[in-house]
């Protein structure tokens, strides 16, 4: 079993851990589906890299194919990111997550058209959904996670600017920040997560790991510390009894880490309920 799970074990407990973290600052923000529209885009760009555009790509550039359609896919990932950092439409009654949602639904209908065009289309896209963490190698978790380690980083040095935004964003609009500024570095930095993370886990499991670990913390605290502690546990333990559900079970592996995920949530909301005390509210950093 060791041999089997240890790489989809560190690979997605490398992925939990950013993810639990930048989870809590997209339900702050109230964007819950950031998360899956940016996937899909970066799914989007990886299926037209697929289509031999990497490989063209590469061979212009005299980079590797890989390394190419990795850079198809952020590159697609970061315009999408700009979009989303101007798209806060003060003083209107269009939401920002009508704007999300549109983003999602266009790079869905784009890449089912793209995968259309491609041999074993409908294999490429459970791939896009599911991912491959059982196939995922040692030199693709170190390099995710150095990647990963800049990115928090950059989080640590800028953790107030980001948590202010996130948590009290009119605080900061007082202060004379420039929020469409902070907020395309924040959704550039979440680009270059998600692009690497579908490669390796798929859209479904990436959503998971953003979204319920900060749920459930969101149900018992509102201080960011907590919030962050709470998320990053859920998720480490839930990550490990999903995969360990899937290796006895021998089910698919990221379907199953998202039903455990979900199993998590539904205890999570009725421990909530047994203590009956009300909501938290979101802090300020």
């Amino acid at each position: 079993m060791l041999d089997l799970m240890l790489p989809a074990l560190v690979a997605s407990l490398v992925l939990v851990g950013i993810h639990a973290y930048l989870g809590i600052h997209i339900i702050a923000r109230g964007v819950i589906f950031v998360d899956l529209a940016l996937a899909q885009v970066a799914a989007m760009g990886w299926a037209v890299a697929g289509l031999g555009l990497s490989r063209t790509l590469g061979g212009w550039l005299g980079i590797p194919e890989s390394v190419a359609g990795y850079c198809i896919g952020l590159g697609v990932t970061l315009i999408a990111a700009a979009l989303l950092s101007v798209t806060r439409l003060e003083g209107t009654r269009v939401p920002q997550e009508a704007i999300i949602g549109i983003v999602y639904v266009v790079a869905s209908a784009a890449t089912i058209l793209v995968v259309a065009q491609a041999p074993r289309g409908s294999e490429h896209v459970e791939q896009l959904l599911s991912g491959t963490l059982l196939w995922v190698g040692w030199t693709e978790i170190w390099r995710t996670a150095a990647l990963f380690c800049v990115i928090a980083a950059v989080h640590w040095f800028l953790r107030e600017r980001f948590m202010t935004i996130s948590m009290n964003p009119e605080l900061a609009r007082n202060a004379g920040w420039s929020i469409a500024w902070w907020d395309f570095l924040f959704y550039a930095l979440f680009g270059l997560v998600v692009t690497s993370a579908v490669a390796i886990a798929g859209v479904l499991v990436v959503f998971s790991f953003l979204v319920i670990p900060a749920v459930i913390a969101f149900l018992f605290t509102a201080q960011p510390g907590r919030l962050i502690g709470i998320a990053w546990s859920i998720g480490t333990l839930t990550t490990v009894v999903g995969l360990y559900a899937s290796y006895r079970s021998d089910l698919p592996t990221g379907p199953t880490v998202v039903c455990a995920f979900a199993i998590a949530l539904a205890l999570a909301f009725a421990l909530r309920w047994a203590l009956r005390r009300p909501l938290p509210r979101a802090e300020a950093a």
